[in-house]
Formats: structure tokens, C-alpha cells, sequence
């Protein structure tokens, strides 16, 4: 007995090391894997930011970077009226906390570079705490990524819900 668990100790063991070398090498990759945060971006065409982002809203996601720290992750897109939109949700969540440290940091600077198809954008993200048209991007947002729209949320509730912090809301904008 004793030397099984000395074995699966063993195991546990290098896996939890393969697993954080993993996670410290993807500091320095250029972009990120999925859900996986990875490092600055080291490829790609710096490009002037079009004013039509309607070309996005078949797209399901896109790589940015944050400057500080100098970081990039995979996000959900929504385009209402042209305009690109980023949602950060479940930041009140324990796994929220832990998981969506990227707004944190935007706080005190919210330049950030797109990466999309090759090309990058410097842009800004700025937080939201109203907008006119919030329910119609809630609405997007929940037909897009769970196909259909939640009906159990009134224009109110979505509000009340931004402003308490459950979600956040970005825009993205010209430098």
C-alpha cells in the first residue's frame, strides 16, 4: 500500500510540475491557446482599426493583448451599430476572481492590441457603466454564444446587474 501511494504521490507530483512549467512557458508565446492566457504578441500586421467592425459579427472571438502586464487572451466579440463590444462576465464569482484578472489591470491602462486574422489594431477598451443599447447587446451576446436570448431578464435587471459588477462591460476604441 505504501508504495502505491508513494507512486500516485509521484505522479500527482509531475503533473503538477508539467502543468505549471506549462503555464510559466506561456508568458512567452506569442498569443494565447484558447482559454489559455499567453504572452505579447510577436506576429502580426500593425493596421489602422477600421470604423466599421460589422465584418465581426459572425465572428465568435479574437486574440488581444494587454500592456501591463504585457499579456493576451482569446475573447467573445459582439458588433451592435458598427461598434465592437467585449463582455467580461462572472467577476463576482469566486472562480471569476481568480480566473478574469485581465479587466483589473485595465484599470490602469486600457490601451490594448487586437489581433485579428494576422492583422493588429491598437486600440483602447473602455469600461461601460450604461448604455442605452445594453439590453440589445445582452440580447446579441445571448443569442450569439447560447442561442436565444434570455427572456428572464428585464432592460432593469441587466443594468442593475452591470452596475453591481456581475458583468463588465467594454467598448472598443480608437487611441
Amino acid at each position: 500500500m505504501m508504495g502505491f501511494l508513494k507512486w500516485l504521490g509521484i505522479i500527482v507530483g509531475v503533473l503538477a510540475l508539467s502543468i505549471a512549467i506549462f503555464l510559466f512557458g506561456m508568458r512567452f508565446h506569442d498569443g494565447p491557446l484558447e482559454i489559455i492566457t499567453g504572452g505579447p504578441f510577436t506576429t502580426g500586421e500593425l493596421s489602422t482599426a477600421p470604423d466599421d467592425w460589422s465584418y465581426l459579427t459572425d465572428r465568435m472571438e479574437i486574440e488581444f493583448q494587454i500592456m501591463e502586464p504585457a499579456s493576451s487572451r482569446v475573447v467573445w466579440v459582439n458588433v451592435l451599430d458598427k461598434r465592437l463590444y467585449i463582455i467580461s462576465g462572472y467577476m463576482n464569482t469566486g472562480y471569476g476572481k481568480i480566473w478574469k484578472r485581465w479587466p483589473h489591470h485595465l484599470v490602469n491602462d486600457d490601451r490594448v492590441i487586437l489581433r485579428i486574422d494576422g492583422k493588429l489594431y491598437e486600440q483602447r477598451m473602455v469600461r461601460m457603466m450604461e448604455h442605452p443599447k445594453l439590453l440589445e447587446i445582452m440580447t446579441l451576446n445571448s443569442k450569439k454564444y447560447f442561442g436565444e436570448a434570455n427572456p428572464a431578464f428585464t432592460a432593469e435587471q441587466i443594468a442593475e446587474a452591470l452596475l453591481a459588477g456581475e458583468f463588465w462591460l467594454y467598448e472598443v476604441v480608437d487611441r
